[in-house]
C-alpha cells in the first residue's frame, strides 16, 4: 500500500486497444491528437482534477504531452500559482539531433515549476556510469544532458539506479527513463525512487514524491 495516493501518471508508449488508452477507476486519461496509436499519455486523479485547474498542453510533436495544473492560491506553500509535467518520448531518427524531438523543445525556460518525465532512450555517464558507451551514443546523449544543465534542469534519478531490464538474458539493464525538474521545482522534490515492480514492461514504475501542497487534497470519496 503506497503511502500517498498518485495525482499524476506519465506513460511513454502507452498500451492501447485499437488506439484507445485503457481506463482506470478514478482517472482521467490525456493523449495528443494525432496519435495512433498513442505514444505518450498523462492520467491525472480525478481528485485533483476536482480541486484544482488541470488543461493539456500540446506540441507539435506527438511523441510530447504536457498537463498544467494551477491553483489560483499557490501550490506547495510558494507563490508559484501553476506547476507543468510533461511526458516524453524520445524515437530513433537518421538526422540530427538522431532522437524524434530536440532538447530546446524539451528545456525550456519557464518561471514555474517544470517536471519532465520521460523514456529518452539516451545513454549518459551521468545517468549510468558504469555503462560503457560508444561515441555516437555519448555525443548524442550529451547534447540533450547539456541543453537541461543550461536552462538550468536537474535530473532527479539516483545515478546507476536502471529502469529498463530487458526481457531478454543477454542485454544489461540500463537507465532509459529520465525525470528532471527546472530550478523553480528542484526544491520541492523530496524523493524519486522506484519502489514498485514492472506492470509487464521491461521499464520499471519510477515515483516522485512533492513536498505537501498548501492546498491539502481531501481523500477520495468511496463507491
Amino acid at each position: 500500500m503506497l503511502p500517498h495516493p498518485r495525482l499524476l501518471v506519465a506513460i511513454q508508449d502507452p498500451p492501447s486497444r485499437r488506439s484507445v488508452l485503457p481506463t482506470f477507476p478514478g482517472f482521467m486519461s490525456y493523449d495528443p491528437p494525432p496519435s495512433w496509436p498513442p505514444t505518450v499519455a498523462i492520467y491525472v486523479s480525478c481528485t485533483l482534477n476536482q480541486h484544482l485547474s488541470c488543461s493539456t498542453v500540446f506540441h507539435e510533436s506527438s511523441e510530447m504531452l504536457s498537463v498544467d495544473v494551477f491553483s489560483p492560491e499557490g501550490l506547495f506553500g510558494f507563490p508559484h500559482r501553476s506547476l507543468k509535467v510533461t511526458s516524453v518520448y524520445l524515437l530513433s531518427t537518421n538526422r540530427p539531433p538522431y532522437r524524434s524531438i530536440s532538447p530546446a523543445r524539451i528545456f525550456s525556460f519557464l518561471p514555474y515549476p517544470h517536471l519532465v518525465l520521460g523514456d529518452f532512450n539516451l545513454h549518459h555517464p551521468l545517468a549510468d556510469p558504469c555503462r560503457s558507451l560508444s561515441e555516437r551514443e555519448f555525443n548524442i546523449s550529451t547534447r540533450y544532458f547539456d541543453a537541461a544543465f543550461d536552462v538550468p534542469y536537474y535530473s532527479l534519478n539516483t545515478t546507476g539506479v536502471n529502469t529498463q531490464f530487458p526481457f531478454d538474458t543477454i542485454s544489461r539493464p540500463s537507465v532509459l527513463d529520465l525525470a528532471c525538474a527546472n530550478t523553480a521545482l528542484s526544491s520541492l522534490v523530496s524523493l524519486w525512487d522506484t519502489p514498485l515492480p514492472s506492470t509487464s514492461s521491461d521499464h520499471v514504475p519510477c515515483v516522485i514524491t512533492l513536498k505537501p501542497p498548501a492546498i491539502m487534497l481531501p481523500p477520495p470519496t468511496a463507491h
